[in-house]
């Protein structure tokens, strides 16, 4: 308004410079100020301040900010050295400090280290079955021969084998056992009546396999969708987490009303919201989680998985009432170790059933996690060791990388 009233003085020829001094201290700037508004608004015909560039930080900064800790220096540092545009540092404090405030989640920093250690260990053990014994008189072993339909019935798979989102030793393959077919009914009868079902049980059990397997088949129109659980949840990390795993178009809102109408319009649509590491929720954020399912219009089945997940679901009655079925994953059968380990991978299927109860009873105790870790450790040493073999001494050996110092 200020600049369109100087120009129509202009055009008069009836502007002075009282007139521009009387305009910078109306508008509480510096005269010269005025003055390039009035340049500007000549050369250009825009009467506005030019809009500045909001300065974002990319998934990748996020990541170099969470290895450092939340150090933001050392991000500047980073930045720096990459070279390019780098903003101030005080202006990057500023942004990751409103990011924050808007619900974003620094990782904690041990977490993401030993997610990258766990991610470098998997593909190295891939990458040595792939690649198979070389010299110096290793056992040589076949290509591990593919399971057939019933073990993984009709399953979406990776090229390995392995269904999305499940880490698995090289060669290894799902295996449908009772407590997989018994968290599939659970979950299909929650979908029937778009309530929740609680998966708990020890830990290492296999319950996030079984449910991915029970959603590795929906019904049509129906999505599945997984939900991380952050470090140190809270309501706003909790809301951007659900912002997240929705892949909602744009950027977080910046209120919480405008986040919760966005994820509630993105939840009309029948869908199945997955929630693992439950347990990890304090009461707000499962408060957060029952307001979704309680929104008129949402449609809705609420998944909580996690080793524990039943006691954080007592803490808060209201929805605890509206879990429709309580399914817990047990340890393995002693009768069903021989068949599920030799359908899990071929290196079982040389063994003895009296041996493999003989590894159950040693070290197992019918955790498919500890399982798994074993059948890791053991492809590795007959893959590096020279004229390994498959017997009690190897095992032994074997059993005291997997269990824990007493």
């Amino acid at each position: 308004m200020l600049v369109a009233r100087l120009l129509e003085l202009d055009a008069a020829g009836a502007l002075t410079t009282a007139h521009v001094r009387a305009g910078a201290q109306v508008g509480g700037v510096n005269v010269r100020t005025v003055w390039r508004w009035l340049e500007a608004a000549r050369a250009e015909g825009r009467m506005e301040r030019r809009p500045r560039a909001r300065l974002e930080v990319s998934d990748q900064a996020w990541e170099v900010l969470a290895q450092a800790g939340g150090n933001v220096a050392a991000l500047h540092r980073h930045m720096k050295e990459a070279g390019g545009q780098v903003p101030s540092l005080a202006s990057l404090y500023r942004v990751v400090r409103q990011d924050l405030e808007a619900g974003r989640v620094l990782p904690d920093r041990a977490v993401v280290r030993r997610e990258r250690d766990e991610q470098q260990t998997r593909q190295a053990l891939a990458d040595l079955a792939l690649a198979g014994p070389h010299g110096g008189g290793a056992v040589k072993t076949s290509a591990p021969p593919r399971l057939g339909p019933e073990a993984t019935s009709g399953l979406p798979v990776g090229e390995s084998g392995a269904l999305a989102g499940v880490a698995l030793p090289a060669g290894a393959q799902l295996v449908r056992t009772s407590s997989v077919r018994a968290v599939a009914e659970a979950v299909g009868q929650a979908m029937a009546t778009q309530g929740a079902v609680c998966v708990f049980g020890d830990p290492g059990r296999g319950k996030t396999v079984a449910v991915r397997m029970a959603l590795g088949e929906v019904p049509p129109g129906w999505k599945v969708t997984w939900v991380p659980v952050p470090v140190r949840p809270s309501v706003a990390g909790m809301r951007r987490a659900v912002f997240d795993a929705l892949a909602l178009p744009g950027r977080f809102p910046h209120t919480s009303a405008l986040a919760d109408a966005a994820v509630a319009e993105a939840l009309g649509e029948a869908r199945v919201l997955v929630v693992d590491e439950a347990q990890r929720l304090p009461a707000p954020c499962l408060e957060y989680l029952q307001s979704l399912w309680d929104h008129p219009g949402t449609r809705i089945t609420l998944v909580l998985c996690g080793a524990g997940s039943e006691r954080a679901l007592s803490r808060l009655p209201q929805l605890a009432s509206r879990v429709v079925a309580w399914q817990e994953v047990p340890r393995l059968d002693a009768a069903e170790v021989a068949p599920v380990v030799t359908g899990f991978h071929p290196l079982w299927r040389t063994v003895p059933s009296p041996d493999l109860t003989w590894i159950d009873q040693s070290c197992a105790h019918g955790t498919f996690r500890t399982w798994a870790a074993l059948t890791a450790h053991l492809q590795n040493a007959l893959l590096t060791t020279a004229d390994a073999s498959v017997d009690r001494g190897l095992l032994r050996r074997l059993f005291k990388r997997v269990a824990p110092p007493l």
